[in-house]
């Protein structure tokens, strides 16, 4: 979430420091906006450009990277939330790029209706979650951004544009998962569908027998994920499938012991005394990673898909071909065993079925995502640029919107449609309106 004052409607001075979730990111704009219409949008762009101001819309700041930093024009999209229609025939649901994706579900459910997949956070933006590739794990169905049937977005000029397979297509190809470097997105349509129920099932298992086993767990869940406690052999595995139900959520004992005493409250003191004392951590890691117990509940899909995440951290994560998974991720373990670091936040792995979007991480390959987290405050450099030489080895793809390294020429080389992303923006914005430095270094000049 963000942190400071907008300034209203229309363009005006801002007077307030921008940052980000981690706090990593901090930036201080010479105009703000909060838009209530498209057409508000569109004429503080245009008065933008010409008084040769660069210009960035921001989210819920959730990203660890600065892609929404700016010097220029910050536009918040606070005033443009809500649903917008459903289509029950189309199974769609078009809704305004500001809404917080927990009030596109609660929305949703209430309407009867869900998307398919999603991430375990809710608390971005629906334009900023699609912009930088925010996905969950997934057998078949795939990121937050491959659920689009169509989006509007607002040029550097000023031009809105309805984009789908259909209209404007190739802008479409690419604007799914943009980096905000096209325009600003004002509306997305997802693909929708009533909603159903899933069965969790959580169980603790030994990493020798996930990484073995993997293949088949991914091949028997629709949606399967795990956690590796570093300086240990122990897991923590999800595993989400339809069921007819009914409802059965974890009992409010279960839910507060597992969901807010361990993984946030509890969490909260060993990262912190990890932070303190580093010696202490692989001997605290062994104990909390056997904490957890395994158990089974069901409800709908964003109640089982999403968790509480209030302990702050710094992130790094890199999708890598899904064959490539169970080896990178030996390689990581063995990095952490022979290294001095010390690690007291999970490993995450999940996965995403290839999709179309020219800039998403499955972008035309089945992948497979680890993501390693240092808490907030603990130097995480070493740690993240160790496990970055092994996933760039697995020629990783980054999330854009968590912390790496790389740049135009190492993207050019793993997104095979790179260049075409590169030519809609020359096209779209060639006078870099929507520029800063993280874009500047991802896309090029």
């Amino acid at each position: 979430m963000s942190t400071g004052t907008g300034t209203g409607t229309g363009s005006g001075r801002s007077t307030a420091t921008w940052r980000n979730w981690a706090g990593n990111v901090t930036t201080r704009p010479a105009r703000e906006v909060t838009p209530a219409t498209v057409d508000e949008l569109a004429g503080a762009l245009r008065e933008a450009r010409a008084d040769g101001l660069r210009a960035k819309p921001v989210g819920s700041g959730h990203s660890f990277t600065a892609a929404a930093a700016t010097d220029g024009l910050l536009i918040r999209p606070g005033l443009l939330t809500g649903i917008r229609g459903i289509d029950r025939a189309a199974g769609t649901v078009t809704v305004e790029a500001g809404t917080p994706l927990k009030r596109l579900n609660t929305a949703l459910a209430r309407e009867g209706l869900s998307l398919t997949n999603m991430g375990d956070i809710m608390e971005q933006t629906v334009s900023g979650a699609v912009s930088t590739g925010t996905h969950g794990t997934g057998r078949d169905s795939a990121s937050i951004a491959a659920q689009i049937t169509g989006l509007e977005l607002v040029t550097a000029d000023g031009t809105v544009l309805t984009c789908s397979a259909d209209q404007n297509a190739d802008v479409f190809a690419a604007a799914r998962v943009g980096l905000g470097a096209l325009g600003v997105i004002t509306a997305i349509t997802f693909a929708v569908e009533p909603v159903f129920f899933l069965t969790a099932r959580e169980e603790p298992m030994t990493f020798e027998r996930v990484t073995s086993d993997f293949d088949a767990l991914f091949t028997e869940n629709e949606h399967f994920e795990f956690y590796w406690f570093p300086h240990t052999g122990n897991c923590n595995t999800k595993r989400n499938n339809r069921s007819l139900g009914p409802v059965a959520p974890p009992g409010r004992i279960s839910a507060f012991v597992e969901d807010e005493l361990l993984s946030n409250g509890l969490f909260q003191v060993v990262n912190s005394l990890g932070r303190a004392v580093p010696a202490t951590i692989p001997g605290i890691a062994k104990i909390s990673s056997k904490a957890l117990s395994a158990r089974t509940y069901t409800d709908i899909p964003y109640k089982v898909f999403t968790s509480p995440r209030r302990v702050r951290f710094m992130e790094m994560e890199y999708a890598v071909p899904r064959e490539a998974l169970v080896e990178t991720l030996c390689e990581l373990r063995a990095m952490v065993d022979r290294s001095r670091l010390r690690i007291s936040f999970p490993v995450e792995v999940r996965t995403a079925p290839a999709d179309d979007i020219a800039l998403s991480t499955a972008s035309g390959r089945e992948s497979a995502y680890i993501a390693v987290h240092m808490y907030k405050g603990t130097p995480y450099q070493a740690y993240f640029a160790a496990a970055e030489r092994i996933f760039t080895a697995h020629e990783g793809r980054p999330h854009w919107g968590k912390l790496h390294t790389r740049d135009a020429e190492y993207f050019a080389e793993v997104y095979p449609r790179f260049g075409e992303f590169t030519a809609l923006r020359d096209r779209l914005d060639p006078d870099r309106v929507f520029g800063n430095e993280y874009l500047r270094r991802v896309l090029g000049d």
